[in-house]
């Protein structure tokens, strides 16, 4: 079977396409080029975004060559701009949360990129180092599972894929951890096998990609009483504790972000927690539509282990145990007992 996997440069792609090549597959690596060099500024910690794309092209054609494989970059940055970029300034601009890996997932790395490399090499699969499973429903309905490695589970970020995506996925690293992927990586002899996982979507100051001068405005209560000052309200996501500058006792929170005011507004922790919100553009996995109620387990930002039980019905999900900092424009995805993508869509206001 050929295989086409996506190099990224770090040590995951890398043992993705090493494992694919052991097991017999004829196996060819594919690149996205996000980079433009010189419009963004970028910064120097580890990203999927930034001007160190260069040096990771650089060792993913170094990997290829070690394992006699055919390579090939994609200039995919004026899309990746068009469609990752231009979606987190409007939702950063509108006071929201957004999750430009969920998008990019979506529409370039499981989209665009294999759609180009099927022009140039034609394959079967195609395959990534994400942390994570792909498990069927038993009702022709693939659905993506968490990982074995809990605490590098990345199954959060693939609740957009459609079924049609899913039918020609391989997640070769699911049932590893990240200490054994270090390892078979060592003793086979990788470059990458030590390399450090991006932490960021991107590498420097995300208030650039907004594009926006500093504009003064006010920190507030949820009384309206002026607390403090900030240099613009797309600097704050909600659940923020760091950074607010106002002091005195109890810590406040970031609790909404009105932006026609230009205000963000703060309170205390047990102020930010919700019972119940919203979601949109929902994406079904492992089962069809349905608008009977779903008990489920639920993630509203990528760290962590999945919080419930909760409730979805008509949209919106219902949790008694209350959640901390939940954020219109992050993703919320709804997980079932054993760990299966039930389904995933976009928080919005109740």
């Amino acid at each position: 079977m050929k295989i086409a996997v996506a190099l990224s440069g770090g040590v995951d792609s890398a043992l993705a396409a090493l494992l694919a090549k052991r097991a017999g597959h004829e196996v060819v690596g594919v690149t996205m080029k996000l980079w433009h060099d010189g419009r963004y500024k970028g910064g120097e910690r580890d990203a999927c975004f930034g001007p160190g794309e260069a040096q990771d092209i650089a060792s993913a054609e170094k990997l290829a060559a070690m394992l006699g494989i055919d390579f090939k970059v994609f200039d995919l940055a004026d899309e990746y701009e068009r469609i990752v970029l231009d979606y987190f300034r409007r939702e950063r601009s509108a006071g929201r949360t957004p999750n430009p890996c969920v998008v990019c997932n979506h529409s370039l790395k499981f989209a665009l990129l294999p759609q180009a490399a099927a022009r140039c090499f034609g394959f079967e699969r195609f395959a990534t180092g994400h942390y994570a499973r792909i498990v069927s429903s038993g009702k022709r309905r693939l659905a993506v599972a968490r990982a074995a490695d809990e605490h590098k589970d990345q199954s959060y970020f693939l609740w957009n894929l459609s079924q049609e995506q899913l039918g020609r996925i391989e997640f070769p690293l699911g049932e590893l951890t990240k200490t054994e992927v270090r390892r078979i990586a060592r003793e086979a002899g990788l470059p990458m096998a030590e390399k450090k996982d991006s932490q960021d979507f991107y590498s420097g100051d995300t208030c650039e990609l907004i594009g926006a001068n500093d504009r003064e405005g006010d920190i507030v209560s949820t009384n309206g009483k002026v607390l403090g000052h900030h240099k613009g309200y797309w600097h704050y996501t909600l659940g923020q504790r760091q950074g607010l500058g106002i002091g005195g006792g109890t810590p406040y929170y970031v609790i909404d972000i009105r932006p026609h005011e230009n205000q963000v507004v703060v309170g205390r922790r047990e102020e930010a927690i919700a019972t119940a919100f919203k979601i949109g553009d929902i994406n079904w996995q492992n089962i069809e539509p349905t608008s009977s109620v779903i008990n489920a387990f639920v993630k509203i930002r990528s760290s962590g282990n999945p919080i419930g039980p909760v409730e979805f019905k008509d949209g919106v999900v219902s949790a008694p145990c209350g959640l901390f900092g939940v954020a219109p424009g992050q993703s919320a995805v709804l997980y079932s007992a054993d760990g299966a993508i039930i389904l995933g869509g976009t928080i919005e206001r109740l």
